[in-house]
């Protein structure tokens, strides 16, 4: 009796020394083009990432016409091969909203279009994602989509899922599919005060705690981009992206207020847009810090590690921000 006593505690001790398994990284691939540049090929390389989710094209509803349409096709440059590829849908919450729209025929068609894009480009794929920012008044519909959709198409399917439909997930319901995606940015709103709506550790503490109780398995989804909101006369106007914080401090037209604020000085047009004198750049970033800041109280309040951890979105620009082992540094939390 005591020798078996003894084997279990042993056998109990030796997998507790065993070191887990880190969640994989990937990627989403939000370009309309799919091209990759020797940069972004050297950080897939370099994490060793073996799966990539693209965006294929967004679901639109032309009010007028009541009809869907998918705007903005992927259309791929170069070969995409050596990773394993989960298309993307974004899907307008405001298509759900018009009753005329007949469910059943929008996921055939989509389920088509996701057929056609993959034979044309030699791609086999086992998952699709869908992205949705489902609400109360257009969840049975969503719920409805999802279901048919997942019944057509005959693979596995992962949906994004935002803080708030974790929190009160018995009345936003879980969709049926085999695995969830927690998009943990975009937290607050775009406004001219002086919040990041990308991340606000105070708005994600509301949520934290409710990641325990969800019922379907997560894997992370993380933002690595910046924006600038264009604001005039305490008003916002625009979102600017990839404006490049050095160029703007180089460029006598702009003055550096603070650490995240520009103000137009003499009016002129930059990389297409007008700006005013008396504007006001307010840049919204994400630094290293806000990462590991993210991936500890993710770590902290979940009941078991996940299995990828994504980050948005794989573009050049947004690596010029992060020193090379962030990833790794990252995972390396969990």
């Amino acid at each position: 009796m005591k020798s078996r006593l003894g084997f279990a505690l042993l056998l109990l001790l030796l997998l507790a020394c065993q070191p887990s398994k880190k969640p994989a990284i990937s990627f989403y691939y939000w370009k309309t083009v799919f091209d990759l540049t020797p940069k972004e090929q050297a950080v897939l390389t370099q994490n060793n990432v073996k799966k990539l989710y693209v965006r294929y094209f967004d679901l639109i509803l032309n009010v007028a016409s009541h009809n869907v349409y998918p705007a903005s096709p992927i259309h791929f440059t170069t070969p995409i091969r050596q990773f394993t590829v989960v298309p993307v849908v974004y899907i307008k919450n405001q298509i759900f909203l018009d009753t005329t729209v007949a469910i059943p025929e929008l996921a055939r068609k989509t389920v088509d279009l996701i057929t056609r894009i993959n034979t044309s480009n030699g791609i086999n794929c086992q998952e699709i994602q869908l992205d949705c920012d489902w609400t109360l008044s257009t969840k049975e519909r969503y719920l409805e989509f999802v279901e048919v959709f997942k019944r057509i198409s005959q693979k596995r399917i992962s949906a994004t899922i935002r803080l708030h439909q974790v929190k009160y997930f018995k009345k936003t319901k879980i969709p049926n599919v085999d695995s969830g995606v927690l998009m943990y940015y975009n937290m607050g709103k775009i406004a001219p005060d002086s919040l990041n709506s990308i991340y606000d550790r105070k708005i994600a503490e509301k949520y934290l705690a409710s990641l325990k109780k969800y019922p379907l398995q997560l894997n992370f989804a993380l933002p690595i981009y910046s924006w600038c909101i264009h604001i005039q006369n305490q008003k916002v106007i625009g979102v600017r992206t990839k404006i490049s914080v050095a160029d703007l401090v180089k460029d006598k037209k702009f003055k550096r207020e603070d650490e995240k604020h520009f103000r137009v000085i003499q009016s002129n047009y930059k990389n297409g847009v007008f700006y005013q004198e008396n504007d006001v750049l307010k840049l919204e970033s994400i630094a290293s810090s806000d990462l590991l800041e993210m991936a500890s109280d993710l770590k902290e309040n979940t009941k078991e590690s996940p299995n990828e951890i994504l980050f948005y979105d794989l573009d050049q620009f947004n690596f010029n921000s992060y020193e090379k082992s962030i990833f790794e540094q990252f995972i390396a939390v969990f």
